[in-house]
């Protein structure tokens, strides 16, 4: 185990959510917290809040607040890097196939991978755009949508209206 992933961080996820949201993998800080998106630079909690998943913004440390609003999280790898381009191609297609069975079996109405590069070498696709994508699984929409690392230069506008997007999708179907 890796020395900075002595809080190990958990999916949270339940049957029937509006809408789960999938990371690549931890960063050092959620490692060493136990949280997803803890580091402060992540535009998370704050791009969730200003798309309308949330009626306040959360911090980090109140994620299973979630479940309450219908949003879940995940990661397509759990092993925590600086940066997620130090992921292989063949840890993040293993974590594909795993994100898959997790879906098959909580089927969210939707599934927003966050990266579009991560969302290639996953479900090894070419040509990806933003938004949603042809492909389902089983009942899930998948959606893919901007990461909101601090690394990411999507402005915080870019990223809330990306994500609103998916938001106004699903209420315009009463989801």
């Amino acid at each position: 185990m890796n020395e900075t992933n002595n809080n190990p961080i958990t999916d949270i996820l339940a049957p029937g959510l509006r809408v789960v949201f999938c990371g690549i993998n931890p960063g050092k800080s959620s490692a060493h917290k136990g949280v997803h998106f803890a580091h402060p630079g992540n535009r998370f909690w704050k791009t969730i809040w200003q798309a309308g998943f949330t009626l306040n913004p959360l911090k980090p440390e109140e994620e299973l607040k979630l479940l309450d609003t219908g949003c879940g999280i995940t990661m397509l790898v759990e092993r925590p890097t600086v940066q997620a381009s130090e992921l292989s191609g063949s840890e993040l297609r293993d974590g594909g196939k795993l994100l898959v069975d997790k879906m098959l079996h909580y089927q969210p109405r939707a599934l927003a991978i966050l990266g579009k590069e991560a969302f290639k070498r996953a479900f090894r696709q070419s040509k990806v755009e933003w938004g949603r994508q042809s492909v389902t699984i089983g009942e899930t929409e998948v959606w893919v949508l901007p990461n909101p690392s601090g690394l990411n230069r999507a402005s915080q506008e870019e990223m809330a209206d990306a994500y609103r997007e998916l938001e106004h999708a699903l209420a315009m179907r009463g989801l």
